[in-house]
Parts: structure tokens; C-alpha cells; sequence
């Protein structure tokens, strides 16, 4: 499915109405893409995120969870350093 909103970095809306968070180590990937990007979304096993946003033309991926939800900054921090 395609992008429809990309406005901030870190959130991106699907033409479905489904809004992602993007994981801060992930957040360069989405430099890329534009609004015509295809985007799957699956669900994952992860100790911070719950899905992942697969572009398959690109062969990028960026995990994710609800744009509703957060993390706590611990949980950041401790991945980034891990």
C-alpha cells in the first residue's frame, strides 16, 4: 500500500488509515522514500516493536508500532547501546 502522509519523520500514514512510529534506528530509511513507495506492513517478534514497514522494491524494512504508542526513552537507549 502506498504513503499517504510522511509529514514528520518518525510518523508515517498508509492508505488504509494506519499510522506507524518509526523506530530511531531506523528513521534513515525513510529518507528515501516517496509518496509512490509500496509499503507492507508485518507483524514481528521484537523486544520494542510490534511490525515492521517492508519496502520490497528497495529491499529496506523499518520496525515499527502504532503512531498512538510510544517507547520509554530507557528502551531506546538501551537498544542504541546494545
Amino acid at each position: 500500500m502506498r504513503i499517504k502522509k510522511h509529514e514528520k519523520s518518525y510518523i508515517v500514514e498508509l492508505e488504509d488509515g494506519s499510522a506507524w512510529r518509526i523506530w530511531p534506528g531506523d528513521l534513515v530509511i525513510p529518507l528515501l522514500w516517496m509518496p509512490s513507495t509500496r509499503l507492507a506492513v508485518s507483524e514481528i517478534d521484537d523486544e520494542y516493536c510490534t511490525h515492521v514497514l517492508i519496502d520490497r522494491i528497495h529491499g529496506t524494512c523499518v520496525r515499527v508500532i502504532e503512531a498512538v504508542a510510544d517507547w520509554f526513552p530507557d528502551e531506546i537507549a538501551a537498544s542504541l547501546v546494545s
